[in-house]
């Protein structure tokens, strides 16, 4: 069992963390709206199809309404924002500023009605958290770096961020179906609405030429629909049956340095010391917030552990 473990473990840091590069390499010739819709409708169909078939009970009208609250938030304001703006910063960056989410559900959940304010560890993570952030993303005159990051880009991943918490911490109360995989199969369906909708409202389709389309595009869409999503949420599915999320909750930490170095070794995005202090900085301050947890906050934590692209 411990193998089985370990190699499901070992294909989920793998996995979505090569997310962030799947997304890069398929809005080089595909809209980046129009691509998520794509592969949550499809990841979203297949998923609730196989859950359906093996007996799962497809979810009630109400269900759906939770369903699509969760996917609007997570998929269209959280991952469709990731992909919109990876047009204009490296792929690592945005992972990095991701990893951050735990940090935003904790902000998040704090300011809700009768949420669980943070001890004084968890608000000192905060603050070097979000140090860590400033190093990253802030005045490259400040981090005496030559690089500088569009500030549209950034600005867009930090709403992310923002986006996946509030839905994170919605989705504790909300009612779902029972199975985690038709649960996340629905909200893929209803996501991918709200991501066509954007997709033709702001006109990305406009001059579009399909036949474009580059065979890296279509290789970096199809990896993120059938191993981003479909492998990638088995694993996980599995894992969280299997063995203690403390041990799960692993990948939140690895994952962002999967997507730096896979960045630097396939799309030619540059290692900068500053790169390291700041995800050294971020991912610390992570692993500190959730080690200084409650036990009343465990459900916070299991809500954290599913920030993922």
């Amino acid at each position: 069992m411990k193998s089985k473990i370990w190699l499901a473990l070992l294909a989920l840091y793998i996995v979505w963390g090569s997310t962030y590069l799947g997304i890069k390499f398929a809005i080089e010739t595909i809209p980046p709206f129009f691509h998520a819709g794509i592969r949550f409708l499809i990841s979203g169909l297949i998923l609730v199809i196989w859950q359906r078939a093996a007996g799962h009970d497809m979810p009630t009208r109400k269900q759906w309404v939770s369903m699509a609250i969760i996917g609007t938030l997570l998929l269209l304001g959280g991952n469709g924002l990731v992909s919109w703006a990876e047009q204009f910063i490296p792929s690592g960056i945005a992972a990095l500023v991701i990893a951050s989410i735990p940090m935003f559900l904790v902000i998040g959940e704090a300011i809700r009605p009768n949420g669980i304010k943070p001890n004084w560890q968890g608000i000192v993570g905060l603050l070097i958290g979000f140090l860590g952030i400033f190093i990253l993303i802030g005045p490259a005159e400040i981090s005496g770096s030559a690089t500088k990051f569009d500030p549209f880009g950034v600005m867009a991943i930090l709403f992310a961020c923002l986006f996946w918490a509030i839905g994170s911490i919605y989705s504790k109360t909300a009612d779902l179906p029972k199975s985690s995989l038709m649960n996340t199969g629905a909200q893929m369906l209803m996501g991918s609405i709200g991501l066509f909708i954007v997709s033709l409202v702001t006109g990305e389709l406009n001059g579009w030429d399909v036949t474009a389309v580059s065979a890296r595009s279509l290789y970096g869409l199809s990896y993120l629909i059938f191993v981003g999503s479909l492998v990638g949420f088995a694993s996980y599915g599995w894992l969280l049956q299997n063995a203690p999320i403390s041990l799960v909750s692993t990948y939140a930490y690895v994952n962002p340095i999967i997507a730096v170095l896979l960045g630097a070794w396939f799309a030619n995005e540059k290692l900068e010391p500053r790169i390291w202090l700041a995800a050294g900085i971020i991912i610390g301050s992570v692993i500190f917030i959730n080690s200084t947890r409650s036990k009343g906050q465990s459900k916070l934590k299991e809500v954290a552990v599913e920030s993922h692209q």
